[in-house]
This record gives structure tokens, sequence and C-alpha cells, in this order.
């Protein structure tokens, strides 16, 4: 009853039919009222809609008279008068109709580009950090030593490239989704030359994350991982660091972390002020104490230094829910960190194995 002694009062309103008093007491109370004045648009708007919706029904039914007007008119095969006649009746009727339909056509186009803007600009401001590449520098027979069958005939060159790493000694690593998104074949190689052959058990397209599993039949396990997984959420300020390969080199990179979230707000990545380069996606993010904070997933264009990390907590949670998906054993985590007392330099040397290039094939 109240709603509706609302709208009863907005009608007169905006009718004008309001006594002067009235008039004025009502536009106070929209001014202290936010939820009125909210409804007071919204009416306004209606009306408005309604407005032009009876004018362009309105011209639609003269258009329609017109039309059926010039079938009689046709069939009557009328003289070159006739027609003069028609048309100084209706020109203007037929102006104000042609004009409608290139305003509502002009009008279209306009609201499709201004539906992909937004898009593309989206587009245009995120990139994610996958390194394409034109040719192995390494001969095929070099990278598929020990993996494949020698009578099989060797893969074409890689399509493209990122980073990737281990987080069980037993031969699982994780990776950004979009490395290895429909990839034929994956393999791994980090700088002390290991290479192994290794499939996808597990993807979680929401977060842009894949577990991968050592598939070669030489592996043997690795040594005890020095970095432990950090579940608590990092402070604004704190040095970070990364491995990674944006070219065939490993590469280290520093930095702080400049905010608790990720690109446009998202809460379940860490903004970071590391220059980061294609191919870097997928790459292990650590902080002074050599607790695994993050994934490397991305970076802004045209901010330099802006780039993107999920946290590790959703990473955590990816693989709590690897045996309920992926038919496999639970996995066993690194408990023992060894590289919190150890210098910049020091980690590096104990991290570097455990980070790898990811070759995809297709």
């Amino acid at each position: 009853m109240l709603e509706y002694r609302a709208y009863e009062q907005i009608e007169r309103y905006l009718n004008g039919q309001m006594p002067a008093e009235e008039h004025a007491a009502f536009e106070a109370l929209l001014h202290t009222d936010v939820r009125l004045a909210e409804l007071v648009r919204e009416h306004k708007q209606l009306l408005q809609a309604m407005h032009s919706y009876r004018q362009r029904q309105a011209l639609r039914h003269k258009l329609e008279r017109i039309h059926t007007h010039m079938e009689v008119t046709a069939t009557a095969t009328p003289s070159p008068a006739g027609w003069k006649v028609f048309w100084n009746r209706h020109a203007q009727t037929i102006a104000v109709a042609a004009s409608v339909s290139l305003l509502s056509v002009f009008g279209t186009l306009w609201s499709v580009q201004q539906l992909k803007a937004p898009v593309q600009q989206q587009t245009a401001r995120y990139v994610e950090l996958r390194r394409e590449v034109e040719r192995l520098k390494k001969t095929q027979t070099a990278i598929i030593n020990g993996i494949n069958d020698a009578a099989k005939p060797a893969p074409r060159p890689a399509a493209f490239s990122g980073t990737g790493f281990a987080i069980s000694a037993d031969g699982y690593l994780v990776t950004s989704s979009h490395v290895v998104e429909g990839a034929d074949s994956v393999l791994i190689e980090n700088k002390a030359g290991m290479k192994y052959k290794v499939t996808e058990v597990y993807r979680d397209n929401i977060h842009d994350l894949s577990i991968l599993k050592i598939s070669d039949p030489t592996f043997k396990g690795f040594d005890k991982l020095p970095y432990t997984f950090k579940t608590s959420t990092s402070d604004l300020g704190e040095k970070v660091f990364t491995l990674g390969y944006p070219r065939e080199d490993i590469v280290f990179g520093e930095g702080s972390l400049s905010s608790t979230t990720g690109f446009e707000g998202d809460t379940t990545a860490y903004q970071i002020s590391v220059p980061l380069n294609p191919g870097n996606s997928g790459g292990p993010l650590l902080d002074d104490k050599g607790h695994l904070i993050g994934v490397i997933s991305g970076k802004q264009v045209g901010q330099e230094g802006a780039a993107f990390a999920i946290k590790a907590a959703y990473l955590l949670q990816m693989i709590d829910e690897l045996p309920k998906s992926a038919a496999v054993a639970p996995l066993t985590l690194p408990k023992h960190n060894t590289l919190a007392r150890s210098t910049r330099p020091q980690q590096l040397k104990k991290l570097q194995d455990y980070v790898f290039v990811v070759k995809v094939y297709n």
C-alpha cells in the first residue's frame, strides 16, 4: 500500500499535478530519500520509454497506411500529375521515416561497438605470459633422448612454452592452464638438463592452474623440495622473487608485493612489481624466506612492472581436490623449508633444479 501511494505521488509529481506547496515538499524529500529519488528516476525512464514506443507505433501505422495507399495507387496506374500530388502530400512523412531508419541503423552499430569496446580493452590490458617459439635451439634427437623410443619419429618443434615447478618429490608439478591448453604432448626440462615427458592430470580453468605428472619410466623421484607452501595472505610490500623461462636459460626476477588483489581487484591473485616476460607463466612466486606464495599468471599491458600471480591458497585447494577427481593418491607436499636462512644466491641454487621450462607440442 505504501509503495502504491509512493507511485501515485510520483505520477502526480511528474505530470505536474501537485500544488506548489506539495511540489516543493516532495522535491525536498527527494534530496534526503535516496530510495524515493531512485524510484522517481526509474519511473521517469519508464514513462519516456512508453512515450517513445507510442511515437514509434504511431509512425509505423502511418507508414502502413501510406504503403497501402501506394499499392492502391499503383494498381490504378496513376498519371505523372497523380504521383506529384502524392509526393507533395507525403514527402515530409517519408523523409521522417527515412531519417528514423538511418538513425536506427547507426544507433545499432554504435551500440555494438560500445559492447565490444570493454572486451577489446580488457584483452589489451591483460596478457597471459605464454612464450611462442619458432624452433628449439636443441635438436629433436637431444630433446627426446631417453624419453621416447628411438624408432618413433621425432616430434615437431615446440609451438610455445612456459614455466612449471615441482610441488611434490614424487613427480607432480604445476603450471598455468593456458600454457598447456590444447597440447598433444608436453615435455619439461630444467637448468641441470633433466628432461621428462609429462601428462596433465588435473585442470582448474577458473584459477588458470594445471597439475602435471611425470610419466617417464626413467623418473625415480626428486630430492626433498627446499620450499614450503604459505597458507596465509602475504603482506603488502613484502619482498618477492621468481624463477622462470622467458628464454631458453632460467631467469631470476625480484620485486615486491604491490597489492593483495590482482587484475581489476581479483581477490584470488596478487599484484607484484616484478618485471616479467612471455614464458614466465606458471613459475613460482616466493617470499624472502622461501615460502611459495603464488603462481605467476600474467601482466598488465602498458604498466611496467605490474604483474600478477594466483595465490598459493588456491593451488593448495586444487591439490586437495585432486584425489577426488583424478583417481590418484594424495600428494606428499614438502614440510621443511631449507631456504629461510640462506642468502638469495644460495636460495636460487637450491631452487633451480625444481623449476622447469614447459615445452608444448601440437
